[in-house]
């Protein structure tokens, strides 16, 4: 789930009462049905946080710190659930420089070493807040795939600045400002409530007449671009792409190409804080 808002929303402040970090002044907060404030301890031992600034030791090595954290949880057993330390360094990919110390690591290894000491005791929840911040684009891609592939079987509450990271990892959407949620929803339809027009760009092999292209139900403008491409706004709440086609095959035409023009989630984001 992406977590965005503009800066000082509340998104980094929501995160640290969730796991402990702050009492919130009032309200309650929730993981797994328990309340974080009078079930603290239990709350901790099943969700992982990766903060903002990353909580590394720099002169530790990678795997003297991942045991230094393992047995925050308690001693290291293999029957209790959780994952071995092996396990741990394959799915973060840090086999090459466990036997590092952290400040020699770039900054895209100390990011999956805090995410190895987040998921090393094998939460159901993982709290991440900015986890590819300050990384290079292959950096990011790196993680994003790390995150991807935890999320399969865990619940992940993601804050990021970078909408196109919400749309490439995220399955939902909450967008808040200044301590509101102002929206929640599935990624690709969060804002839909807002939308009440579609656009279809149409490439035929010739223009029809306007007039009985208009004629369709739900077909609300038609805009020519030039000789066969047009740009089609219809009722949102209908999809009117199975009546271009049949329209075509009445009409002698050849469909080149048809494509749904969706709103980007960036410009879905203005539209909410403004």
């Amino acid at each position: 789930m992406g977590f965005i808002g503009p800066n000082g929303a509340g998104k980094s402040t929501t995160m640290k009462i969730l796991t402990g970090f702050l009492s919130p002044d009032s309200g309650e907060a929730f993981i797994n049905g328990l309340n974080v404030k009078s079930n603290s301890l239990e709350i901790k031992r099943s969700i992982g946080y990766l903060p903002e600034h990353n909580p590394l030791y720099p002169e530790m090595y990678v795997v003297e710190y991942l045991e230094y954290v393992s047995k925050l949880y308690g001693e290291w057993t293999m029957d209790d659930g959780r994952w071995t330390m092996e396990r741990v360094i394959e799915l973060t990919g840090l086999g090459k420089e466990k036997h590092k110390k952290i400040e020699a690591l770039s900054k895209g290894y100390q990011q999956r070493v805090g995410l190895a000491q987040a998921i090393i005791h094998n939460p159901d929840v993982l709290i991440l807040d900015e986890p590819t911040s300050g990384l290079d684009p292959g950096q990011i891609v790196e993680i994003r795939n790390l995150i991807v592939s935890l999320g399969k079987d865990k619940t992940i509450l993601l804050s990021t600045h970078l909408m196109q990271e919400v749309e490439a990892i995220c399955d939902r959407v909450i967008m808040i400002n200044k301590g509101e949620i102002v929206a929640d929803g599935l990624t690709g339809e969060i804002g839909s409530e807002k939308d009440k027009v579609s656009t279809i760009l149409l490439e035929l092999d010739k223009i029809p007449d306007h007039e009985l292209l208009s004629k369709i139900d739900g077909v609300i403008k038609i805009k020519s671009l030039d000789e066969n491409r047009l740009l089609i706004e219809s009722d949102a709440s209908k999809d009117i792409r199975p009546l271009l086609f049949s329209f075509a095959v009445e009409n002698g035409l050849t469909i080149l190409s048809m494509q749904k023009k969706e709103r980007r989630l960036e410009e879905v984001f203005r539209e909410f804080m403004n």
